[in-house]
Order: structure tokens, then C-alpha cells, then sequence
């Protein structure tokens, strides 16, 4: 009896290291997660088994994610980087002194009081007479949505209400930004501190909660201003001002 289980038991011992032997023989490939935003593990894997994450979707989300903080004349930018490797347009994260109001020389034809907006080099000129005007730092319709034109402010309006437009709504909708259908007076609000209306158009001279994107074509055609900046304006025209976009 003693004999037979010494027997088994040698021969048990032969079999499992013969078959560990055969097993580890060739050592599975090791693969280590590239995946920065998670814990870093050690995925073990045979022939034809893919990694549990996929190298090529991480490095293109990683793209996609990334930022590149640029100090340029003492501004903060971030620069956005595509997943193509490009980068896109940058961002301020700060306003751009060159944007705020000042007096400059203004050649023009147009009468002191008239308002121009030069939509290329977001600013907007308050004809003083004398070669002299104000000009105001602006932001402007992104592309697709400029536009040019000759109006008069029709109405103004002091912490006004926010009506975002069906198409505006549908539109952002599809982004998957999703709007109120109206938004009360307030800092919060996208239209500032103060709102001048253009002739019949749903464009307005406007503020804004969001001062960093003056200097930008941010908008969806509207002409925004730093809150201070629109109140400055406001006190200084009347309805019945007229309004040139070019």
C-alpha cells in the first residue's frame, strides 16, 4: 500500500511539472497600460488577445485632451491640440490689454457720434470728431456667422433678459449644449451688463460673461464687450445712433 501511494505520488509530481514546463515554455507577452489618466497595470495576455486598451484610441484621446499653456507679452493662452497633432486657434485665458478703451487718431468721414465696428481687427470706434475716436476692444461672429451692414440702435437695455433663438437652441442642441429658453438679467447671463439692439436684427452691441473671448470671433453675430467697456458705450449713445459693420 505504502508503495502504491509513493508510486502515484511520483508520478502526479512528473505530470504537473512536465505539463508546467509545456505551459511556460514560451512567456506571454507583457503589456503595460498607456493609458495616463488610470492606475498603471500589467496586462497579461496570450497569442491573439488584444490589450485590454486599445494604445492608438488612448494617445488619440490623450490629443484631443491635451493643453499647452503659452506666456506671450505676460498673457496666459492655451493652446488646444487636435488629434491630429495640429495645433488649433489658441484660447486666452486672460483679457488682452491691447483690447482695452482708449483715444487713438481715427480718420473718417463719418460724423462724431456714429459708431464703427471693424469686425477684422475686433474693434470698435466711437467717431469723436477731430481725426480722434474711442475705440473699445470686441468680439465678434465666428465664421459663418459674420456680417456687415449699416443699422441704428433701436432700443436699449440695462442687465437684459436672454431669449437664445430657435435656431441657436437646435444648434447647440446637436453639440449637445443644451439652452434655456430664457435667461433672467445678470452677471451670469451671456448678455452682460448692458445690451444695444440693431434695427429689426436680432444682433446686439452687447456685454458679456465671459471677457477672455474679447479680441475672439466667438459669437453668433452679436458684437460683445467687456461689461465696464458696454456701460462706457451705453452712457455714451442714444437710440437713434447709427451703427456701421464692416
Amino acid at each position: 500500500m505504502l508503495i502504491r501511494t509513493l508510486l502515484a505520488a511520483t508520478l502526479l509530481a512528473t505530470t504537473t511539472a512536465a505539463h508546467a514546463g509545456e505551459r511556460y515554455a514560451s512567456r506571454p507577452p507583457v503589456i503595460v497600460s498607456p493609458d495616463l489618466t488610470a492606475p498603471w497595470l500589467m496586462q497579461l495576455t496570450g497569442d491573439g488577445v488584444q490589450p485590454a486598451v486599445s494604445t492608438r484610441r488612448i494617445v488619440q484621446r490623450q490629443r484631443v485632451e491635451q493643453r499647452r499653456v503659452i506666456r506671450q507679452d505676460g498673457v496666459a493662452r492655451v493652446e488646444q491640440v487636435s488629434a491630429t497633432g495640429r495645433a488649433q486657434k489658441p484660447v486666452r485665458t486672460q483679457f488682452d490689454p491691447t483690447y482695452l478703451p482708449q483715444i487713438v487718431s481715427y480718420e473718417t468721414q463719418h460724423k462724431a457720434g456714429t459708431v464703427v465696428i471693424d469686425t477684422n481687427n475686433r474693434f470698435l470706434y466711437l467717431v469723436l470728431g477731430d481725426g480722434k475716436a474711442r475705440r473699445y476692444g470686441v468680439g465678434v461672429g465666428k465664421p459663418g456667422f459674420e456680417w456687415a451692414g449699416a443699422h441704428k440702435i433701436t432700443r436699449k437695455a440695462e442687465w437684459p433678459g436672454w431669449t437664445p433663438p430657435k435656431e441657436m437652441i437646435s444648434r447647440e442642441a446637436a453639440k449637445g449644449h443644451y439652452l434655456p429658453a430664457y435667461m433672467e438679467g445678470g452677471p451670469g447671463n451671456p448678455l452682460g451688463s448692458r445690451a444695444m439692439y440693431l434695427g429689426s436684427t436680432l444682433y446686439r452691441i452687447h456685454g458679456t460673461n465671459a471677457p477672455w473671448t474679447i479680441g475672439y470671433a466667438v459669437s453668433s453675430g452679436c458684437i460683445r464687450m467687456r461689461n465696464e467697456d458696454v456701460v462706457d458705450l451705453y452712457d455714451r449713445v442714444k437710440v437713434g445712433t447709427r451703427v456701421i459693420v464692416i
